[in-house]
Formats: C-alpha cells, structure tokens, sequence
C-alpha cells in the first residue's frame, strides 16, 4: 500500500481526477491526464484492497469538494438550516431563542449569531422534519413590531477546503504573499501566532495594552452616552477629570514573573507541516485559514519547561502507535490532543484525548492500559506526571448521541494550586486562571476596588473553582457561588474544608437560570457581585437579574477581552424600563491587569456603582 499511497500523493499534486479499477491479480489500474497505467504492487487488490484504493481516491476528491463533509456519517446541522429574514432593528439572541424554543416549541440545534447589522440569522435543526415546521411557523410570524420570513438555507462550505481552493485560483501576486508566509520557519509562525509580541521589551508591551484599554474605554463612553442621555452630562464631566475618559484608570498592573506563567495548555496532537511527522504542539494556522499543520513550542516563553517536557515525551509514545493521528478534515485518525496543567508545587496534569472511531470496548481498555504502563515505564516516567486521564471526543450523530467521556487512568484525581496563601483543588474540567501569580494581582485589585465589609454579601457569579470568592471571604460576611460546571462546584466546596472558610456557600448551575434564588439566600444588608464571566460575557437574564437586585449597590466586572464586554456594561448601564428594571450600574474605575505577557490580551476589571451613588459621591472617583 505505500506505494498507492505514492500514487494518491502524485495525483494531488498533479490535479489530476483518476479512475481506479484492480487488476484482479498483483496491481490495479490508473487512469489519469488521457493515460492508461497498470501498476503490479504486489498486493492482491480485489476485495478489501479494493475499497481501501477507493477510499484513497475518494479522500482525493473531498479534497476539492468543500461541500464532501454532508456526505459523511458524523452529524452536522449545517444540513438543516434556515435563514430567518425581517428581523427587528433592536433584539437579544436570547430573547430570539426563546422565541423559537418555547412561544414557538421548535426543536433547534444551534442558532447562528449574525455579522453587526446583519438582517437575516441562521438557524440549525437536527432533521428535515424540524426544518419544514420551523419554516412554517416562523413565515409570517408578527415579532416586536416585525413580519418574519423563513427559507432553507444553503449549507455553509467547508473552511478548509474552500480555503485551499482560493489559494490554488489566487493571482499569482497573493501567491507570492503566501509563498513568503510559508517560508518563514514554522517555530516561528508559530511564536508570531500565539505570543505576537515575543520580540518586544516587557515595558512597550505594557504601554501598548495600556493604550488599548484606554481606546475601549473611550469608546464605551461614547456608546453609552448614546444608548442612556441622562448619563450624557456625568459622563462628560468625568472626561473632563480622567483625559477624556469616562472612568479613573489606574496604571496597568502585572506579576512578577512574565516566561513560562501559563498552567494550562492545550495541545494538538498533528503532523508537521513538511515533512509529515507526527508533533504534538500548536496548529500553524486556523482550519477556517486553510490549514492543519501543528508546529513545535519548545521556543515559546509563556510555556513552563516542565509542560513542554511532558508532552515531548509522550510525542515519542504517538509516534510508535499504530493509530494514526486525527485528521480534521475528513474526520478519520485517533491522536487528537494532550491537555497539561501544572501548580506551583511542581504537580502534573496530563489529559491524552482522543476520537475512538470504530474501537470497541476492548481495544479501548488496551489502549489505555498501554498510555497506563508508558508512564511507569522508564522512558515515560521522565515526564513525571502527578494525575493523569484519558478522554474520548466523538462528533455527535442525528440523534444526539456522543460527546465527551473522561476516564482517570493513575496518580491523583486533581492537582493543587496555592493562591494568595490557600491551596485550590483543581480537576480536569474546572476553570482556573491561567496565570496562577497574575491571578493574585487581579484578586487584590478587585477586593481594593470593591471594599466589601462584614455585612456584605459577595455573589461570585462564574465562581469556577471558587477561588474569587474564597480570597473575598476573609474580608465579607458570606460568599455565594455560582458555576455551571458540577466539578468545579465540588472544587470549590472541597476547597473551603482545605483552607477552613466557613462562610461560603456554592451552587451549580447556570447563572441565568439560578441567580435569582441565589440572591434571595443573601442574610446580609449589602451585595456586592463579582462577575468574571467566559470570553462571550455574562448572559442577558443574569445580568438583567443583577440589575434589578435592590441591595446590590456595587459590582465589579472582570473581562479577558474588554472589547466583548462592552455589551455587557451597555446593557447595566441603560436607561431603566421593564425590561431593564433597577438603576443603571456605570464605571468608576478601571483597572488593567497583564496576565498573558507576550501576547495582546490583557484582563481589566471595572468597578461599576450605582448612577445615584455616583452622583451623591460629588463625581469623586478618586
């Protein structure tokens, strides 16, 4: 078969549609550019050999088809779209599903968030039968003022492959463009991807975060004026206080240590972009970008060595297997990703991930009794893992089925992170801040900026592992978490035993769906919520809930991306109506904190008071 696959590459390369038939003795047939070849490969390849030529060949031709991934088994609701037209000039997404799932009870698979001003959204169903009935309840459906109308929709292409295409019809002028792209070393594409600013002195990165936080800021200023006027005249007059800012800004604040601060990661388990080789490390590239290479990260800073030597190690392990690695593109292959994460107290934890294809219940035991015994062996045991697991990811089929199943294979079931002087239990799934002494900085600034007392409350919205709330205990009366996912919650209850807090209470679920009863258990005068919700931001229905909650006078908001949190602070700071019950909640001060050195991302939290207070306080933010 190596030889086939020679063939399969050549013809690839040659752009070339072949015909494959066998030979029914040693050799198949090759019909390629007007020519007939016979090739004698030794093998007999009628039958099985046969299929697997066909396969190889089918393989050929998705690869210029970008519309091939309908056709295979694995579920997409790309099959079953609609697009929704004639939709009002104001509305949520939420408020949009909610429509559809319960005014309407349609059965959806997903809806497709539209481009700013767009006026159609797209909408996913699970079979054609769901499709029909949400194309006939939705036409002519009178919304907010607005007359809906529904069609199917075509599916979306395929990133990759329509991404390779545009590449082989470019000019020759971009060509060049990409040429000159791909002739840079791959450890370098891949330093330039994933810490952009490795080759700048820490100080102007700092000063360029700095001045980011500062054009967001101004920004939101100037839609939140738009979207309330009666904040217009304060907000003018704190410009006027903060260099035409609408809050205080404090100077950018940053940890101590600033290489190898990352205690997570997760890797791609790929093959090298030239020359094929199995390498677990980063993807050059997007899949959206036309590419599915993984490049080496030995070079990059904000990776401990302890990681990059673990995984290393277990590159040699994938190596020697006889499963292939996972190809995205045609979804075939197994090896798919290596998560680690590491603690302070030098713990590792590995988490080998994988897609089972066609294995059974033995096999799997097999493979991960040998992942098992690598690792106690002499070579595996360089990697000094503390816990490790073995994680399956399957596509999910029409009915819904699949998805992801984690199993512990040795060493503890969690490692241990220390912070602000307490230990942290954290487990494979739960959220912990990536930058453990970066982390510390950023709790110290929110605790400065919210002041809480003994009659306090403190919501931890998003509480993850229940760290924020933990570090808020010593300094309020009660802390109440909230977190969807369950591990972290028994995280965060098992990490109030370990350090002795008895005045935190966790309850898991979303934050939607169980803020309100949450706040209702507060026995204390005042609440104050902290809000450090995913990269998306805090959902509408929690933050309408936070808005609306009487003894909520203060809440600090804490945000990876400032720029996506800026329809979470429009929002609290609206005018009040009956959807938007309570006083508007604005920025006082703003504080910028590095926690990803050498990339372009940095935290900000933003303390927000009620209008009335800030205006009884004389617009003192100082």
């Amino acid at each position: 078969m190596k030889l086939l696959q020679h063939l399969v590459v050549f013809m690839i390369w040659s752009k070339q549609q072949p015909l494959v038939s066998p030979n029914h003795g040693l050799g198949l047939t090759l019909q390629f550019g007007g020519r007939t070849r016979k090739v004698r490969t030794g093998v007999n390849m009628s039958n099985e050999n046969t299929r697997e030529s066909t396969v190889a060949v089918k393989h050929v031709e998705d690869q210029k088809n970008p519309y091939a991934y309908l056709d295979r088994a694995d579920f997409t609701s790309e099959k079953f779209k609609i697009e929704v037209r004639g939709l009002p000039k104001y509305y949520g997404i939420s408020e949009f599903k909610r429509l559809l799932t319960e005014r309407l009870e349609l059965r959806l698979s997903k809806v497709k968030p539209p481009k700013r001003g767009s006026g159609w959204v797209y909408v996913c169903f699970r079979n054609e039968e769901d499709r029909k009935k949400a194309i006939a309840a939705i036409n002519g459906l009178s919304w907010k003022n607005s007359k809906l109308t529904a069609q199917s929709a075509k599916p979306a292409p395929d990133p990759f492959v329509k991404r390779k295409m545009e590449r082989e019809e470019d000019s020759s002028k971009k060509k060049k463009k990409d040429d000159d792209a791909d002739a840079i070393p791959p450890a370098e594409r891949i330093k330039m991807s994933t810490t952009p600013l490795w080759d700048m002195p820490y100080d102007d990165q700092l000063k360029l975060k700095e001045n980011e936080i500062k054009s967001v800021l101004k920004k939101l200023g100037q839609q939140m004026s738009k979207e309330n006027s009666d904040l217009t005249d304060w907000i003018e007059s704190q410009k006027g206080l903060h260099q035409g800012l609408l809050c205080d800004v404090q100077p950018i604040l940053r940890a101590d240590m600033i290489d190898g601060y990352r205690n997570k990661c997760e890797f791609t388990i790929g093959k090298s972009e030239m020359s094929g080789t199995v390498t677990i490390g980063f993807r050059l590239s997007s899949y959206a970008a036309g590419c599915t290479a993984v490049g080496p990260v030995e070079d990059l800073k904000h990776i401990p060595q302890r990681m990059i030597d673990a995984v290393k190690v277990f590159e040699g392990f994938v190596r020697k297997s006889k499963l292939d690695v996972f190809d995205p593109v045609n979804h075939s292959g197994y090896w798919r990703q290596v998560t680690a994460r590491t603690s302070r107290s030098d713990q590792l934890m590995l988490i080998v991930t994988i897609h089972p294809q066609d294995l059974n219940q033995g096999q799997l035991i097999q493979l991960k009794a040998e992942i098992r015994e690598f690792f106690n062996s002499d070579e595996g045991a360089k990697a000094n893992v503390t816990s490790l697991y073995f994680q399956t990811i399957t596509r999910r089929d029409v009915g819904g089925e699949g998805g992801i199943i984690l199993d512990h294979l040795s060493g503890t079931e969690y490692i241990e992170e220390e912070l602000l002087g307490m230990k942290f239990r954290v487990s494979p799934r739960a959220f912990f801040q990536i930058n453990t002494l970066g982390a510390e900085v950023l709790y110290k600034a929110a605790i400065d900026l919210a002041q809480p007392t003994l009659d306090t409350t403190v919501l931890d919205v998003c509480c993850g592992t229940g760290t924020i709330g933990i570090s808020f205990s010593k300094y309020c009366g009660e802390v109440l978490g909230l977190e969807m996912i369950d591990d972290a919650i028994k995280d965060a209850k098992q990490n109030t035993l370990t350090n002795g807090i008895t005045n935190c209470e966790f309850f898991v679920g979303k934050a939607e769906d169980i803020l309100s009863p949450v706040i209702q258990r507060a026995t204390k005068h005042n609440l104050i919520a902290i809000v450090d919700p995913p990269r998306a931001g805090l959902h509408q229905r929690a933050l309408i809930t936070l808005r609306k909650a009487k003894r909520l006078h203060k809440l600090v908001y804490i945000s990876c991306d400032p720029k996506a949190a800026i329809k979470n602070l429009i929002d609290l700071a609206r005018p009040t109506s009956k959807q938007y019950q309570g006083e508007p909640l604005i920025p006082i001060k703003a504080v910028p904190v590095d926690m990803f050195p050498y990339t372009k991302h940095c935290e900000l939290v933003i303390y927000l008071e009620r209008f009335s207070k800030a205006k009884a306080a004389g617009n003192q933010t100082g």
